[in-house]
């Protein structure tokens, strides 16, 4: 664990190579929230270690007051973390981020549920995670790794990835794209019905096209001034036919 002035120096440098707004290490001391909330981690951690608990939280709370970022006291945090802008940034109590990361304003790193012990998301190194994602429960996400912003990741994340959508989805490995050929890959509760429905309605006009084939194959009984009458087509089957799922 590098001492308090190492951290502080390597955190402002970590500003100065991923923001390009950046313009003086005055500004920089004074004007990022997201350095302020990371400093104050560093003591209310450090608190919450020697089991100092309301003392951390209340501490982390004066914090998320004067940054508008909520790291939990028990969250382990790696060096060089970078939170950009950082409003509605939160990071839970038993989240664990690596080294090198950084995130953009809205980022949740949370729980699904009211489950005991490691709920909370795993990051590895060097990993972006874009404004308004959401990573959630105990899930691990490798290193470099990119997640897009507003993406729902809810499985682990293999390294190398690069992961978008809701609920997230993988759409680039190891510098290759990846290509979706089945949708329940994406394991969306709506697209799972969706799919289903879609199943069921195929069944249905094989069902329905057997029918008409058999009615329109059998000898029709009904004459008209001595003339077989024509069997038609019902309108149904039309309207199937015209909607290919």
């Amino acid at each position: 664990m590098p001492g308090f002035l190492q951290s502080v120096r390597e955190d402002i440098a970590a500003v100065f190579e991923s923001d390009p707004a950046a313009r003086s290490y005055f500004e920089v001391l004074l004007c990022y929230p997201g350095l302020h909330a990371v400093w104050a981690h560093h003591l209310t951690h450090w608190l919450w270690l020697h089991q100092m608990r309301f003392l951390a939280r209340f501490t982390s709370q004066v914090a998320r007051l004067f940054t508008g970022i909520e790291i939990h006291p028990g969250a382990q945090i790696g060096r060089r973390l970078f939170i950009d802008h950082g409003m509605g940034v939160v990071i839970g109590e038993t989240a664990i981020v690596g080294d090198d990361v950084t995130m953009y304003q809205g980022v949740t790193l949370g729980g699904t549920g009211k489950e005991k012990g490691k709920r909370h998301p795993t990051l590895g190194n060097n990993i972006s995670i874009g404004s308004g994602a959401k990573l959630l429960g105990n899930i691990s996400v490798g290193d470099n790794c990119r997640v897009g912003a507003n993406s729902v990741v809810l499985r682990n994340v293999p390294e190398n990835s690069t992961i978008v959508g809701v609920p997230g989805h993988i759409v680039l490995r190891d510098g290759k794209r990846v290509v979706i050929t089945d949708p329940k890959d994406i394991r969306d509760p709506l697209s799972d019905v969706i799919i289903k429905l879609a199943a069921e309605v195929h069944e249905l006009r094989e069902k329905f096209k057997q029918h008409s084939h058999d009615a329109l194959g059998a000898e029709p009984d009904i004459s008209i001034d001595g003339e077989s009458a024509t069997p038609k087509i019902a309108p149904e089957e039309l309207f199937l036919e015209d909607y290919q799922i």
